[in-house]
């Protein structure tokens, strides 16, 4: 099967420029309508920081002492136990106090939680529109076209993915239809995004406003719905209980020595060796003790003559 020249002038081209031009579009739009990104708290900053702290001590703790480790460990446990790098440190020591569960902060009530889904919806509404639009478009103009042939061959379970919109059962799996050339850029597009935008550009597919939206992504969380960090601090400090020490730096003379080839000098031996000493010296000292008592014996015997 041959494809005229004018399938490639007039629907393969220009499908790639309007996806590259919509998508051009769609970062100008995406960041007027988001402006700056607003700066982080330094409570918000203090509650990751803090969790990552014993993260990390859990996983470098053998380059510190016996000591060192102990002790941090006993401080971020009783600060973790406290709630003492929480936002709201003291509702934390009050719910602590009462032994009462914590409830779910109401978004509504939040302005954080409600800026951050209203950022959310923004950039779902830039995410739908474009592609509603294109996908309507090409359905319209360039349904059941065939645009280009792929160099590889291809399993036939690729034929779904490559030739949606045209119901053929014969057609080599390298033929790719209309409908799939614009999902095709429509994933693939974001390194040229990147060189005309830079790596930190709205043109491309936000995954995670996708992931967001409900019915999408099975599991998916709500937008706007902030981490518990109360529940992350107990679960860090119970694994920060459980967690053993050895210090990297134990027997590090013998080791080194292993290294280069030298043997080393095993503790064993040198007990054996001091135990050794202190019993032929104890030996020692009883044959002098032995000679002095006969010395006195012979010296008391003179006295009495």
């Amino acid at each position: 099967m041959l494809l005229d020249p004018a399938i490639r002038d007039w629907v393969l081209i220009p499908i790639m420029i309007v996806m590259v031009l919509v998508g051009i579009l769609r970062h100008h739009i995406t960041m007027l309508l988001t402006g700056e990104p607003k700066k982080p708290q330094v409570k918000a900053i203090r509650e990751s920081k803090a969790l990552l702290r014993g993260m990390r001590l859990r996983t470098y703790g053998n380059h510190i002492p016996t000591h060192a480790f102990s002790s941090r460990k006993a401080i971020l446990a009783e600060a973790y136990e406290n709630g003492r790098y929480l936002k709201n440190s003291e509702a934390g020591n009050t719910n602590n106090n009462n032994n009462t569960p914590t409830a779910p902060p109401n978004p509504m009530t939040d302005p954080d939680m409600m800026e951050g889904m209203m950022e959310s919806m923004k950039k779902q509404l830039t995410n739908m529109v474009p592609q509603m639009l294109i996908m309507g478009w090409i359905n319209f103009f360039f349904k059941g076209f065939v645009v280009i042939k792929l160099p590889f061959p291809l399993t036939p379970r690729f034929k779904t993915m490559l030739q949606s919109g045209v119901d053929t059962r014969d057609m080599d799996v390298t033929w790719v239809s209309s409908l799939s050339w614009y999902f095709l850029n429509l994933f693939g597009l974001g390194s040229v995004f990147a060189l005309i935008l830079g790596d930190n550009n709205a043109a491309g597919v936000d995954m995670a406003a996708m992931g967001s939206m409900p019915g999408v992504m099975p599991g998916a969380g709500q937008p706007g719905q902030q981490t518990d960090f109360k529940k992350l601090f107990t679960g860090e400090k119970e694994n920060l209980l459980i967690t053993s020490h050895k210090w990297d730096l134990d027997d590090v003379e013998e080791r080194l020595l292993q290294k280069y080839g030298k043997k080393p000098i095993k503790k064993e031996n040198t007990k054996t060796q001091q135990e050794s000493s202190s019993l032929s010296s104890k030996k020692e000292m009883s044959v002098k003790d032995k000679i002095r008592a006969s010395q006195q014996q012979k010296g008391n015997s003179a006295k009495r003559r």
